[in-house]
């Protein structure tokens, strides 16, 4: 893994295509990137262990994912391409990583970590708020799927809690 404390030398109006950027004006987006890294991962190579503690969330810029149980070999929960992003708990809470993520491919991923929301509050409040709204909302998609396949679950007659 290659962690470059660089510009982020990607097109501005793209990023802003991606739905958690999406409200956000070219200068809160400009400040947040500025105030971010970009970490390239090869393929094949884990990018998040489970049960490590999270330094920030990663938006992928170039490249695919795939999100794993820990300890279940092959078990995917999810795979993630350009313009998702994961690791969004670790921006409000000092648990441990409840999964891997493993690189599909060669990627760049811009690492946002809560010091980088903290610059992003104070310069442009309004700005942070609108991305946690966009991360709160993807975590409750998130959510309400996974319940959502638990019901099925349960009615078709499969494991009870």
């Amino acid at each position: 893994m290659e962690k470059l404390p660089r510009r982020i030398l990607y097109d501005d109006k793209l990023l802003a295509k991606f739905t958690v950027f999406a409200e956000l004006g070219g200068d809160e987006l400009h400040t947040l990137l500025e105030q971010s890294a970009v970490e390239t991962y090869s393929e094949g190579e884990i990018i998040i262990h489970s049960g490590e503690v999270g330094h920030c969330m990663y938006v992928i810029l170039r490249g695919s994912v795939r999100v794993t149980v820990p300890d279940s070999g092959q078990i995917e929960l999810a795979r993630l391409s350009v313009g998702d992003f994961f690791g969004e708990v670790a921006l409000v809470d000092d648990g441990p990583r409840s999964a891997n993520v493993i690189a599909t491919d060669v990627c760049e991923l811009l690492c946002i970590t809560r010091t980088t929301l903290g610059v992003l509050a104070g310069l442009h409040p309004d700005a942070a708020i609108q991305l946690l709204a966009a991360i709160g909302r993807s975590l409750v998609a998130r959510l309400r799927k996974g319940n959502q396949k638990y019901i099925d679950l349960l009615l078709s007659g499969g494991p009870s809690s």
